[in-house]
């Protein structure tokens, strides 16, 4: 079936990307629940709605997967993580950045064409 090592090592690697299919897969499925809940939720205490599932995931991801304030700043891990962090935080302003630019760009309106005027 397959030819060389590599052959088998990608199909492995693209079995396991299609998993999640174009909807996110069965933890996607599980997860939105939950999430509208919690957009619910603080839509109501808060007073505005929650922006989309990716600046969601940045900004609470971050925190959580770069632990950096739990060592000492001599530490080796922590200038690994503080460097992950400040880029993951930089990716975040660039995504808000984004999304303000792309709701502040006024929308082209076709520009009427004058009529020509007609010489004899």
């Amino acid at each position: 079936m397959f030819e060389t090592k590599r052959q088998k090592k990608e199909h492995g690697q693209n079995k396991r990307f299609n998993a999640y299919g174009v909807d996110g897969g069965p933890a996607a499925k599980a997860l939105r629940p939950k999430f509208d809940a919690f957009a619910q939720q603080v839509h109501s205490r808060v007073g505005f709605q929650l922006p989309d599932i990716d600046l969601l995931h940045q900004l609470i991801t971050t925190p959580i997967l770069y632990d950096f304030y739990n060592y000492d700043s001599e530490d080796k891990e922590f200038i690994q993580l503080f460097i992950k962090f400040t880029q993951n935080m930089a990716l975040f302003g660039a995504l808000l950045f984004f999304v303000g630019m792309k709701n502040t760009i006024p929308r082209r309106q076709p520009k009427k064409k004058a009529p020509k005027t007609k010489t004899y």
